[in-house]
This record gives C-alpha cells, sequence and structure tokens, in this order.
C-alpha cells in the first residue's frame, strides 16, 4: 500500500515543543523507549546514506534541538544528513514549510530519504506517592516492653503524609520516507515520560533512532 509523506496540521505539535512548557516541571529521570517498528517488506536490505531530517513543529527551538540531535547521530554513522531547517528557513506562515518546495529542494541535492518526528499523542498519569515515617524507639525505659505504657508514651513518630502527583507520557512517531516515491519506508513510534529537559530527551530519542535503523538494515 502506497503511503504519502506529508506534513500534518499545526495542531498536531511535535513531542519537544511540548517538551519547553513541560521541562522543569517534573523531577524524576526521563524514560524514553521504543515500543514497536515497523518496515516496509519492499525495502529489502537497501541503505540510505543520504538522510534530510525534518521535525513536525511550529515551535523553532524544538525544531532546531530534534533536527540537529538526529543529524549529529546520523553523522557518527557515516550518514550524510542535513536539516530540513537548513534547507528551507522557518518563515512566518502560519502554514508552516511548503512541502513543495522543500521536497523540490531535497531532490535538487540528491538526497535518498527524510526522516520526520511528530507527536501523535498525550496523557497524564496520576499516581500516588506514598509517604514516609519513621521512629526512635528507647528501649532503656520500663514502659516501653508493656502495651499500656508504650501507647501511652509513645515516642512522637515523625511522618510525612503522601501526595498524588501527575506524570506526562508523550507518545512519538519517527517515519523514514522515501524522497523518489514518497512511500513510508520505515516507522518507529516510541514513548517517553515526564521528560526532564529538552536537551535530554532529544538526545536519547535521536541515540535510539539510529541505532535501530541500523539493526534494520535502513542505515550503515
Amino acid at each position: 500500500m502506497r503511503r504519502n509523506f506529508h506534513f500534518p496540521t499545526r495542531a498536531f505539535l511535535s513531542f519537544l515543543s511540548m517538551l519547553l512548557v513541560g521541562a522543569g516541571l517534573y523531577g524524576c529521570a526521563p524514560s524514553t523507549r521504543i515500543t514497536g517498528t515497523w518496515k516496509n517488506p519492499e525495502v529489502g536490505n537497501r541503505d540510505y546514506d543520504r538522510i534530510v531530517v525534518a521535525a513536525i513543529t511550529d515551535n523553532i527551538r524544538a525544531r532546531q534541538t530534534v533536527e540537529t540531535d538526529m543529524q549529529t547521530q546520523l553523522q557518527q554513522r557515516g550518514i550524510t544528513a542535513i536539516r530540513s531547517m537548513d534547507l528551507l528557513p522557518p518563515t512566518v506562515s502560519e502554514d508552516g514549510p511548503d512541502v513543495n518546495k522543500l521536497l523540490q529542494k531535497i531532490k535538487d541535492q540528491d538526497y535518498g530519504a527524510i526522516l520526520t518526528v511528530a507527536l501523535l499523542d498525550e496523557e497524564t498519569e496520576t499516581r500516588y506517592v506514598p509517604g514516609n515515617y519513621g521512629y526512635a524507639p528507647v528501649t532503656r525505659f520500663g514502659w516501653y516492653g508493656r502495651f499500656r505504657g508504650y501507647y501511652t508514651y509513645w515516642l512522637p513518630t515523625l511522618y510525612e503524609p503522601g501526595y498524588y502527583t501527575e506524570e506526562k507520557i508523550y507518545f512519538l512517531e519517527t517515519n523514514l520516507y522515501d524522497v523518489h516515491t514518497e512511500n513510508l519506508l520505515w516507522s518507529a513510534q516510541s514513548k517517553s515520560y515526564s521528560p526532564a529537559s529538552l536537551r535530554k530527551a532529544s538526545e536519547t530519542l535521536a541515540e535510539l533512532t539510529a541505532s535501530r535503523m541500523a539493526q534494520e538494515n535502513l542505515i550503515k
């Protein structure tokens, strides 16, 4: 089945633009993992050595970050990679980059594939964090060995009540398209739990993506 390369609407923001809002609000360590991949059976063992990276977002900082990190990971594997923002710089247009102009520039420079990153969905998960308590029994007192004395003279217990916290879960999709046919070659879905920083999440996603693409013989 033919799958055409396309840009989603502005409402379909990239995961990294959402990170700019969430960064610093969540103290837990970021956790990003690929949950599944699909490879077009028509691809075979062909690998691509000239790839354009395109982060689909209207947030310039997020676009720059994810495209740069993906480019770096691909270049470390011997791939000629370029950011889409270097081919078609950001504009003030509300409709985003002109896909026809971008494709033409990509073809003119003889790139073979386009790697996109976009947000599919996000969820908020509420969980209960139990509190901590502790005590320091002083057994030298006689009353400690009998219930009445123990209950009456109980050493004050330090108690920290539990609380509820919310965590963001981001569902991402990374796609690889052939430039000339515009067909979908490979797709990966991943999750990121309450990422604490834009930079860390972007670097992790780029590293995981490049590694999996190499494992599936799409790049060197």
